[in-house]
């Protein structure tokens, strides 16, 4: 598969989202098994790393850092700004923070972290309801200026606030879950993404480990793992999601792939330009979802995917209220 283009850069269609290896989603590994999965992904060939300020409050940020010291021109990278934890004592409160003092606060900390002095995609996180999206963006054109970001991200947000966003400073990239069951991207964002010459960043392509088989009992989860507190997870609807999973299984073997891969083709097939950012703290993961980038998938199977697993046959909205509340995107009027 040819590379595909994200602001300056060309890259492989399958890169890696690092959140996995500091929290989110089980245990994390160890700082050394860690560094052991980010040196095999770039002898692998990713060249796409995408990792955050909040996750791990700030350890993703440094693992990338020490993991991969020397190996730096071998990957674009890409962090964000934006969502931020507070300082109750388990660290676990998040908020908002769009300012442009906060944007430049948060960015000097992760150039620290990273180790580096430019940083070549930099994100905002989370539209800051507060902060008007031209101010949020114009303190971000200041960190390009200044020859701190190369680019500029946003991610989670609707088709209107990007071409709000847009006609500040161009915007390299607009990241949302986006997979076969979670389709809200295709609303809109899509669309405006293709206007406006925007790569779209698919995060949670296979929806959090769900389509690659990795989720069947969520009492067996992690206590900490997102997953505990997400719809879809929960009965009654895990056990409609369940029964669709099997039946995308049976595909799968069908054709000789996995099911994560089975996901990852029907999302590269989908959209020509899209980026999926996969994460795994699992080597044998890393190297199943890579080889994904090779599968074409016939018109008929892509329909036949299609018509199994949507938005009107998934069960459960992806977010609880609460993290819904932080979510600029579009939603699906039922």
């Amino acid at each position: 598969m040819s590379k595909r283009r994200i602001g300056p850069f060309e890259i492989e269609a399958v890169g890696l989202g690092c959140m996995s290896l500091s929290h989110a989603y089980g245990v994390p590994p160890s700082d050394a098994d860690g560094a052991k999965l980010l040196n095999r992904a770039l002898d692998l060939g990713y060249d796409f790393l995408d990792t955050a300020s909040i996750y791990g409050v700030g350890h993703n940020e440094t693992l990338i850092c020490k993991a991969l010291k020397g190996r730096r021109d071998d990957f674009v990278l890409a962090s964000k700004c934006g969502l931020r934890v507070g300082n109750d004592a388990a660290r676990t409160t998040r908020f908002l923070d769009g300012s442009p003092a906060g944007i430049a606060e948060v960015l000097d900390l992760s150039l620290t972290r990273l180790g580096v002095d430019i940083i070549d995609l930099y994100y905002l996180h989370r539209l800051d309801p507060k902060v008007p999206i031209e101010e949020s963006v114009g303190a971000l054109a200041d960190a390009v200026k200044a020859g701190k970001i190369r680019s500029i991200g946003l991610s989670e947000v609707s088709a209107a606030t990007l071409r709000r966003a847009n006609a500040v400073h161009p915007i390299a990239a607009v990241q949302t879950e986006y997979s076969l069951w979670t389709r809200n991207p295709e609303i809109a964002v899509l669309e405006a993404c293709r206007e406006l010459g925007t790569t779209f960043v698919a995060f949670s392509p296979v929806a959090r480990g769900f389509l690659a088989d990795g989720v069947g009992d969520v009492a067996a989860l992690a206590k900490g793992d997102l997953r505990r507190h997400m719809p879809r997870f929960q009965s009654p609807h895990l056990e409609v999601n369940l029964a669709l999973l099997a039946a995308f299984k049976r595909i799968a073997a069908e054709i000789g792939v996995t099911p994560g891969q089975l996901s990852l083709a029907w999302l590269l097939g989908r959209d020509d330009l899209l980026v999926t950012i996969p994460g795994t703290s699992s080597i044998a993961h890393l190297e199943e979802n890579f080889a994904a980038r090779d599968l074409v998938l016939t018109p008929e199977m892509m329909a036949r995917l299609d018509a199994l697993i949507n938005r009107q046959t998934v069960s459960g909205p992806r977010y609880a209220p609460a993290m819904q509340a932080s979510i600029d995107t579009e939603e699906f009027a039922d």
